[in-house]
C-alpha cells in the first residue's frame, strides 16, 4: 500500500489556492441539466471522482453502471433512472457501496410507482431499475438517516405529472444539504415551495434557460480552516467563495472564528484567512454537528492537534458514510495517544497524550480521513496510506498543500 510522509517547517501559512466547484452543487446539477438539456448551462463543475462517476453514468449506454465509491451518485442515479421511460440498468458499486443502505430511497419510489429491484441483499446495492412514469402525489419519508434519499426524490419531482408533495417526519438530519437543493431547484425557475416539515414540488413546463458559475466547495476550504488554526501565523487566499454561500459547511467561518482564532475576510469572491492574536485558548468546546457532519473530522482534528477538549454531536449519519466515520476517528486518534469516548452519534476527546514518533494513519478509504489528518503535518510528520482516497472529492489536495510549503515522499509499505 501506498503511503505519504507529509510535513514542512513553514508556521507562516501563505499563498493562494482555487478550489473548484461544488462537489454537493456539481452532482446536483448534473442531475437537472440532464432532465432539462437545453436549459441549464454550468461552470466551474467541480473536479472529483464523485462528480466524474455521476457525469458519466449519466452518458452511458453501458447496462451496468458502477459508480465506485460514491454515495452522492448512487442515491441521485437511483432516483433519476427511475423515471427514464424503458431504460432498464444495473446500478452498483464498490464493496463498501454495497454495504451502505438505500432501503428508505428505493421503498419510497416503488410506493409513487418506480420499479427497483435489490440484486443481493434487500435494502441495499445493486439495484435493478426500470425506467417507469412516475405520476407523483404524497409521500412521507424518515428524514432522520440521509438528506441524500430526500434531495434524490426532490430533484426529480418536477418530472412528475402531478408534482410532489414530501412530508418530512422524524428528526431531519444534514439539513443544510436539502436546503441546497431546495435553493438550486428554486434558482434554476422551479416551481418549491417549504414550509415546517412540508416540501411541495409542482410539475414544470416551460423553463428560462439559466447559466450557473458554481461557487468552489466549503467542505474542501474547511482543511485550511484546520491548517490556520494549526500554524503560528497565516495569510491565506481562497477562491471563488461568497457570503451568501447555499453550502451549509459555510458554518466553518464561524465555528473557527469562535474557538480557534482564525478570521475570515471577504473579497472579491475568494477568502482571506488569518490567524488572530490568541488572548486565550479554549480549554473545552460544545459543537452539536446534525446540519453540517462532513465537517465533523476536520474539527476533531483540529482540536486533537491544539489539545482542546472537546465534545461533538449530531453525529449519527457519519456511520454510514464512506467508512464509519466516529469509529476510524477513534481508533486513529488512539495511535496518536489521545483518547476518546464515542457513542452512536457523538465524539469526546478528553485526554491527549501524543506520541512524537512518526505515525501511520489509514485512511479506510475515506477522503475526508486523509485530509484531516494531514493537517497535523504541520505540528510534526505524518504518514497518510492510500493518500490518493483525495480524489473522490479533492484530487488536487496534496498538489495545492505542496504551493504552501509542504513537502512529502510517496512510498510503499
Amino acid at each position: 500500500m501506498d503511503y505519504l510522509k507529509l510535513q514542512t517547517n513553514n508556521f507562516f501559512l501563505k499563498g493562494k489556492i482555487n478550489i473548484t466547484g461544488s462537489k454537493s452543487e456539481s452532482n446536483r446539477l448534473l442531475i437537472l441539466k440532464a432532465l432539462y438539456p437545453n436549459i441549464i448551462n454550468i461552470k466551474n463543475i467541480s473536479n472529483s471522482d464523485d462528480t466524474y462517476f455521476l457525469k458519466k453514468a449519466l452518458f452511458t449506454t453501458k447496462k451496468v453502471i458502477n459508480i465506485n465509491h460514491s454515495g452522492t451518485a448512487m442515491r441521485f442515479l437511483t432516483a433519476f433512472f427511475s423515471i427514464k421511460k424503458n431504460k432498464e440498468i444495473i446500478l452498483t458499486g464498490s464493496y463498501r457501496m454495497q454495504e451502505r443502505p438505500i432501503y428508505i430511497l428505493v421503498e419510497t419510489l416503488k410506493k409513487l410507482g418506480g420499479k427497483i429491484f435489490y440484486e443481493k441483499k434487500k435494502g441495499y446495492p445493486p439495484l435493478r431499475i426500470i425506467g417507469s412514469n412516475l405520476l407523483g402525489g404524497t409521500i412521507s419519508i424518515d428524514a432522520n438517516l440521509s438528506s441524500q434519499y430526500i434531495s434524490a426524490i426532490m430533484l426529480i419531482a418536477s418530472q412528475f405529472k402531478n408534482g410532489l408533495k414530501i412530508f418530512l417526519s422524524k428528526k431531519i438530519t444534514s439539513l443544510s444539504y436539502i436546503k441546497m437543493t431546495f435553493n438550486i431547484l428554486k434558482k434554476i425557475g422551479i416551481n418549491v415551495y417549504w414550509k415546517k416539515n412540508i416540501i411541495i414540488i409542482k410539475k414544470n413546463n416551460i423553463l428560462k434557460n439559466k447559466k450557473i458559475l458554481i461557487e468552489s466547495d466549503w467542505s474542501s476550504a474547511s482543511y485550511y480552516y484546520s491548517l490556520v488554526a494549526l500554524c503560528k501565523k497565516a495569510n491565506l487566499n481562497l477562491k471563488f467563495f461568497t457570503k451568501k454561500s447555499i453550502q451549509g459547511d459555510k458554518v466553518i467561518t464561524n465555528i473557527y472564528n469562535s474557538f480557534f482564532n482564525v478570521k475570515t475576510f471577504f473579497k472579491k469572491k475568494k477568502l482571506i484567512l488569518k490567524k488572530k492574536r490568541i488572548k486565550r485558548k479554549k480549554k473545552y468546546i460544545f459543537i452539536y454537528l446534525n446540519s453540517t457532519p462532513d465537517i465533523a473530522q476536520t474539527i476533531v482534528v483540529t482540536c486533537a492537534g491544539l489539545k482542546i477538549k472537546c465534545f461533538l454531536t449530531g453525529l449519527e449519519t457519519l456511520k454510514i458514510k464512506e467508512t464509519d466515520r466516529l469509529k476510524a476517528l477513534k481508533i486513529e486518534l488512539f495511535k496518536l495517544g489521545i483518547k476518546s469516548i464515542k457513542t452512536n452519534n457523538s465524539l469526546l476527546l478528553n485526554n491527549f497524550n501524543f506520541k512524537k514518533k512518526n505515525m501511520y494513519i489509514y485512511t479506510y478509504d475515506d477522503h475526508r480521513m486523509a485530509m484531516s489528518f494531514s493537517t497535523l503535518s504541520i505540528i510534526y510528520p505524518i504518514s497518510i496510506l492510500d493518500p490518493y482516497v483525495v480524489s473522490k472529492s479533492y484530487p488536487n489536495f496534496w498538489i495545492d498543500l505542496k504551493k504552501l510549503g509542504f513537502f512529502f515522499k510517496t512510498k510503499q509499505l
